[in-house]
């Protein structure tokens, strides 16, 4: 049986990792700490193997004095094999909940990922590991991805230890002289993996000594049977998903459990580890609101919502940052170009040779009659109390009646480039143009956004 420092080395290889810029998820216990000395080993062992490692702490910042000096024991077994490391702290405000520590931890290996331009993310999950997150999920209920278990490769995420049982870390930390961390919350069963293991499993092993093989065996079942269903699947995803978004009018055409597959597959993107309970709640709030021309959210982590409408199924920001800064307006009292967030604004006179027609009220640019209205203008954001006299429409009306007649997006509201006369709005950009400027007989100038 191949050793552990083998195992990796033959990862590394079929993946094609010899010469990567890896960053390796260190909280300096055994198993991360036998991977980083491994990948220190390997290393030695130049030219085959030119590994770059970043080693990137997350301090959850949980227990205080105890994890700055678990931090510190990070940073000098990092610097003693020669690999650099890098460190965030949690905000103070992170809820001690699993599944939120472990959004926190994998945002912040992505940014690190970025930061170092490097090519991929190690953690070091093992088969124990493997075993634990199954029968979790059992209990939680689960479908035949959630057996799966946790994927030694998707995205940027590799785990070259998923082959390896604890014990043989164990034993190769012994051996190698090493001292990780020993994290004081892993034995508080408040956590529900750590009852898992230390509560669950050992009673389960008096009944099938081997039972962590035999969920490891059931996960293996379970990814063979999904390859099946994927092949399905496969056929139908192109014309469900347009990019990071579910396209509404194709998802209803879906039968009820490929519905629940598509809402499952897509929320596992974001690392969510949903039950059967959670999909079941999704669906049954997709069904609901899918018809709205107007839709709503659901939560699905703290900085998460998934976002339903007739068009469309999408994750948003719970708090999204917008292009243009909430409140920033730019006077216009002339023609040229108007910076506001990262949109131009460009306001050019109408040439008459310029062949004209009304462009669709979707476009970014407008033909407009600005002798019909005195500036200065200004180029915003929307404010309550704005109204619109819609083209083509007599009379006034609220901006966010407007907006709703036109199917806007709630979520994309406040990123809307708006052009306005005090609270009267004449344009706006992507959607509509108002009465107050339209086009009689000749423009006076075209409007842009850039």
């Amino acid at each position: 049986m191949p050793d552990i420092q083998d195992k990796v080395a033959e990862f590394l290889i079929e993946n094609n990792l010899q010469d990567k810029t890896i960053i390796l998820g260190f909280s300096g216990g055994y198993d991360s700490m036998c991977l980083l000395d491994v990948l220190s080993k390997l290393r030695q062992k130049a030219p085959f193997f030119e590994l770059s490692v970043i080693a990137a702490h997350f301090n959850h910042n949980w227990r205080g004095e105890e994890s700055l000096k678990e931090q510190e024991v990070c940073r000098l077994f990092a610097a003693s094999r020669g690999f650099e490391f890098y460190t965030k702290m949690a905000p103070v405000g992170l809820k001690k909940t699993e599944n939120e520590a472990r959004i926190a931890r994998y945002e912040f290996f992505e940014d690190t990922l970025e930061y170092f331009d490097a090519d991929v993310v190690f953690t070091a999950h093992n088969r124990d590991d493997n075993a634990e997150t199954v029968l979790y999920r059992v209990i939680k209920g689960t479908g035949v991805v959630g057996l799966k278990g946790i994927s030694q490769k998707r995205g940027c995420f590799y785990r070259p230890l998923l082959t390896s049982r604890r014990s043989e870390i164990v034993d190769y930390c012994e051996k190698n002289n090493l001292l990780p961390n020993n994290d004081s919350s892993n034995a508080d069963i408040k956590y529900f993996r750590n009852y898992i293991r230390l509560n669950i499993i050992p009673m389960l092993e008096k009944i099938n000594p081997q039972v962590k093989d035999s969920l490891n065996t059931l996960a293996e079942v379970a990814k063979s049977d999904d390859l099946i269903i994927e092949e399905y699947i496969s056929t139908l995803r192109g014309k469900v998903l347009e990019g990071d978004r579910i396209i509404s009018k194709n998802y209803l055409e879906l039968s009820e459990p490929v519905k629940k597959r598509i809402i499952h597959e897509y929320i596992q993107q974001f690392d969510l580890d949903y039950d059967f309970k959670k999909i079941n709640e999704l669906y049954d709030f997709i069904e609901k609101n899918i018809t709205k021309r107007n839709g709503s959210t659901i939560s699905l982590a703290t900085a998460l919502w998934l976002y339903v409408d007739e068009r469309y199924i999408e994750t948003i920001p719970r708090k999204e940052e917008t292009a243009i800064p909430t409140n920033k307006e730019i006077l216009i009292e002339a023609e040229g170009e108007y910076k506001i967030g990262d949109k131009i604004l460009l306001i050019k006179p109408y040439v008459s040779q310029e062949v004209f027609v009304f462009p669709e009220a979707t476009a970014n640019f407008v033909y407009v009659d600005l002798s019909k209205i005195k500036t200065p203008i200004v180029a915003r954001t929307r404010r309550d109390g704005d109204i619109i006299n819609p083209f083509g429409m007599q009379g006034s009306m609220k901006l966010k009646k407007y907006l709703n007649s036109k199917g806007v997006n709630r979520h994309r509201r406040d990123e809307i480039l708006l052009l306005a006369k005090d609270d009267e709005i004449l344009w706006v950009a992507g959607v509509g143009l108002s009465n107050k400027i339209a086009v009689d007989k000749t423009p006076t100038h075209v409007i842009e956004v850039l």
